[in-house]
């Protein structure tokens, strides 16, 4: 039973298919593998979000696209003050920091 009494589950423990269902999905639209590492993020704890890197990259996902601004993912996460093990997750896989970041 769901609805607005149903407590908020924090910590929660992913399963690979919930995992799974963050990636984006085809075709491809511009801006789509950004907008997945998002959601992702936003969604998941660091160790659950190391895991959907790894089926991000599996299927061909870009771990360097850019938002609109030029930003990688990478430089977003980076200046976040609770994002240091993100960024450690997507530096791990090979993420880099666009030609916009600073620093």
């Amino acid at each position: 039973m769901s609805g607005p009494d149903k407590p908020k589950v924090l910590d929660e423990e992913w399963s690979d298919e919930r995992v799974k269902s963050h990636l984006p999905s085809s075709p491809k639209e511009e801006g789509s593998d950004y907008t997945a590492l998002l959601k992702a993020y936003r969604a998941m704890r660091a160790e659950d979000f190391g895991r959907f890197v790894g089926f991000f990259v599996e299927a061909g996902g870009d771990l360097n696209a850019t938002n609109e601004a030029g930003e990688t993912f990478l430089d977003h996460v980076s200046q976040h003050r609770k994002g240091v093990e993100y960024a450690k997750v997507l530096e791990q896989a090979g993420a880099k920091r666009g030609a916009v970041a600073e620093g």
